[in-house]
């Protein structure tokens, strides 16, 4: 019997042993994505409770463990209510040996082993000793250690069109901490027309340009101008929530009335909708294009389903799930009409729903481009994915029908200063799938040059496709 969660966690052969201890552990990390707050790296913030740092603060946390939380029946004052901070970490001592088998008892005893330095199995038995504990090392961390502790090389936050990046700008400037800290461009709220929050987020816009947007002509130039704006504020990736993915060929025209349609607040139909979306979707692409960007789709998030939480605690508390649908035709020709014009940017696809990993995969590599390895990138195993059975199925379906050699490698997508330990989960993973193969005959034992595919996947492959127009 292995002992539990011990140095070699998840490496079930010797070669798997070799290529994470000598070629994947110390690798820096290079999170393309995440939901961090700038503000809060900038300002180096000191947490006063493990509980605002690892699971709740307000209604800004980690859904992951509400969800489990409210799974095992707890009432929701220990979630997001108004329980004390200690009664809330006790409620989640009190859940976690209940997670056998889900990647929150991985992920929290990983979190303990490395910034607290907690090696027993979590429950409620420990939780007070915890607690203190966890409280009293967490006087001696900021912000800024648990990155640097955690050897991070590049945050890439998520940031609204509208955004000042006031501390992007101001951490450019700090030269005491040397990690790079980069915007990312999301534009959900200019794409999704049909949102009740359309007609107030054109008005912000408006404000932030100087100028009433009314048309397409001026959205354009709006969105043109804040693109720009971002970009010499040291962006160069863009982040787009394509929860149910549209398109439908259009005229300027059409685009143009369906906008004044939208503005003045009467009811458009799926097909201008759809049309809207797509005109939007690829005028944004073809200027990720002329600069040198990433684009990244998230694709089949089914967001807010319970309306009577939703009127309770509001948006984004942990009552997502994945979505079906078809993607494969309206995906296929928002990528050509880019590619169509050679204006397609560097792409990276990901769905939530796992059954699309061979579908995304065999459309994104019908639009590689010479000279440029990679160029079409599967998506890591993202949220409700990312755990073991969902990465091993990525990478899986990446190695079957593309190459896995190329791959960007893994993200947080998280909120969480603590998330970076998702980095090891999923080297450790990579790093057992090709231990297999070598050892099952399936490729020659070349451990150097494994180990250098290695390397590359958990962090050179990410920093040369997103730095390479810097």
């Amino acid at each position: 019997m292995k002992q539990f969660m011990d140095e070699n966690f998840l490496l079930q052969t010797k070669t798997a042993q070799i290529l994470y201890h000598d070629y994947a552990e110390n690798m820096p990390i290079y999170d393309y994505h995440c939901h961090i707050s700038a503000k809060d790296i900038y300002e180096d913030r000191k947490f006063d409770s493990i509980t605002d740092l690892w699971l709740v603060e307000g209604h800004f946390g980690d859904h992951y463990k509400w969800r489990a939380m409210r799974n095992n029946g707890v009432d929701e004052k220990y979630i997001t209510g108004d329980a004390s901070k200690k009664d809330k970490f006790l409620k989640w001592a009190e859940t976690i040996p209940y997670t056998i088998g889900n990647p929150l008892y991985h992920w929290t005893h990983l979190e303990l082993k490395k910034y607290f330095g907690i090696t027993e199995p979590f429950s409620l038995k420990n939780a007070e000793q915890c607690y203190d504990k966890m409280n009293e090392i967490l006087k001696t961390l900021t912000a800024r250690k648990i990155i640097k502790n955690s050897n991070v090389d590049t945050i890439c936050t998520t940031d609204d069109p509208v955004d000042d990046l006031k501390y992007h700008k101001l951490l450019k400037e700090d030269k005491s901490f040397d990690v790079h800290v980069y915007p990312s461009f999301r534009p959900d709220k200019v794409i999704n027309i049909d949102w009740s929050s359309y007609v107030p987020y054109i008005k912000q816009l408006s404000q932030v340009v100087g100028y009433q947007i009314d048309g397409i002509k001026s959205l354009e130039k709006a969105l043109k101008e804040r693109i720009e704006y971002f970009h010499i504020n040291n962006c160069r990736v863009s982040d787009h929530a394509l929860d149910v993915v549209m398109y439908e060929n259009s005229t300027e025209e059409e685009i143009d009335l369906i906008i004044k349609k939208a503005l003045n607040n009467e009811k458009l139909n799926n097909e201008e909708i759809a049309k809207y979306r797509g005109h939007i979707i690829v005028f944004l692409g073809k200027q990720y294009h002329r600069l040198g960007w990433v684009q990244q789709y998230h694709i089949k998030a089914l967001r807010n389903n319970s309306n009577r939480m939703m009127s309770l605690i509001g948006p984004d508390t942990g009552f997502d799930s994945i979505n079906d649908g078809q993607i494969a035709k309206p995906l296929s020709r928002i990528l050509d009409a880019l590619d169509s014009t050679d204006e397609l940017p560097k792409t990276i696809l990901y769905s939530l729903n796992p059954g699309d990993n061979e579908l995304l995969a065999t459309l994104a590599f019908c639009f590689a481009e010479s000279g440029v390895p990679g160029k079409m990138q599967l998506g890591s195993a993202w949220w409700f994915l990312d755990q073991k059975d969902g990465m091993e199925k990525q990478i899986q379906a990446l190695s079957n029908l593309g190459l896995l050699s190329r791959f960007i490698g893994m993200l947080t997508d998280s909120r969480s200063f603590l998330s970076y330990t998702r980095h090891e989960y999923f080297r450790r993973v990579l790093c057992n799938k090709l231990g297999d193969l070598i050892e099952n005959g399936e490729y020659p034992n070349d451990i150097e040059f494994v180990g250098n595919i290695v390397k590359d996947i958990c962090f050179n492959n990410a920093k040369k496709y997103f730095d390479s127009s810097r």
